[in-house]
């Protein structure tokens, strides 16, 4: 079942979704993997889960490059982002499971790899280390998890001209940042770490620097996310200063202004 206390930051709408699948091929492109390359993908009859699955385009994405007996799983807190059943390839299942809350007995020691991202915005700092806890305890012996986020603690402004402005991109973040402390996530680089305290070896961290042509095309999808949060909020306060910035930040953008920031991609293996 869902949780009770779904208080996801964003909206669950048409355009998030596709903010979303966006995101996910612009981050793609810019590893130059969905998998981490230490991580084994060759083998028939693997077992993969998504959390926080959200679109499915992950998973998607995933099917068309392991092996078709591949069964993937996607667990979210809601599967309201996500294709209907009908729509998604056979190997592919969705079920509703909150990180919060204890792992179902079915599937622990359940999968082979466990993929996890863009979940700044929803585990907490003090609750990243019980996460990852859970996550080792779903995976088989010899398994792999996979974890990506930013570093949003290294967000800042780039000029492509050094005659623009940056001001209202880095407005807008400080806004955000301000106003959810969900929206000023400081965990990232500790994952290495959390990993390794959580017993999990050979754990690789990918500290990923954007080049530019990818960092302001992101950047530009990510504007979306202001919008996004402009109609989730009920600070009224910040809705007209969300306003305000927006359409400023747009025109800067426009010029050649780009947030940037670091990438992670952190993966260890089950003992």
């Amino acid at each position: 079942m869902a949780s009770q206390h779904d208080d996801y930051v964003f909206t669950r709408d048409l355009l998030d979704n596709s903010r979303l699948n966006l995101m996910h091929h612009h981050w793609v492109k810019d590893f130059g993997y969905l998998i981490h390359p230490s991580i084994p993908t060759q083998g028939e009859n693997l077992k993969v889960a998504d959390i926080g699955s959200g679109t499915g385009m992950w998973l998607l994405d995933a099917g068309d490059r392991l092996h078709e007996s591949t069964q993937l799983v996607g667990l979210d807190i809601s599967q309201t982002a996500a294709p209907p059943r009908e729509a998604l390839p056979s190997n592919i299942t969705l079920r509703e499971w909150d990180v919060n809350t204890p792992v179902p007995d079915d599937l622990l020691g359940a999968f082979d790899i466990i993929n996890v991202r863009f979940m700044i915005f929803v585990v907490r700092k003090d609750d990243v280390p019980a996460t990852v806890g859970k996550l080792m305890q779903m995976l088989k012996p010899g398994g792999h998890l996979q974890w990506v986020e930013p570093d949003n603690q290294t967000v800042h402004g780039k000029l492509l001209r050094p005659e623009n402005s940056k001001e209202s991109i880095e407005s807008l973040m400080r806004l955000l940042q301000s106003q959810d402390p969900r929206l000023n996530p400081t965990w990232v680089p500790d994952l290495p770490d959390i990993f390794r305290a959580s017993g999990l070896a050979d754990v690789e961290a990918d500290v990923h620097t954007t080049p530019p042509h990818w960092a302001y095309l992101e950047h530009e999808c990510g504007l979306i996310m202001h919008e996004l949060i402009a109609r989730k909020t009920q600070n009224e306060a910040m809705v007209a200063e969300l306003k305000r910035l927006i359409p400023l930040a747009v025109a800067e953008t426009k010029k050649g202004a780009y947030l940037a920031t670091t990438k992670y991609a952190v993966v260890g293996r089950k003992p």
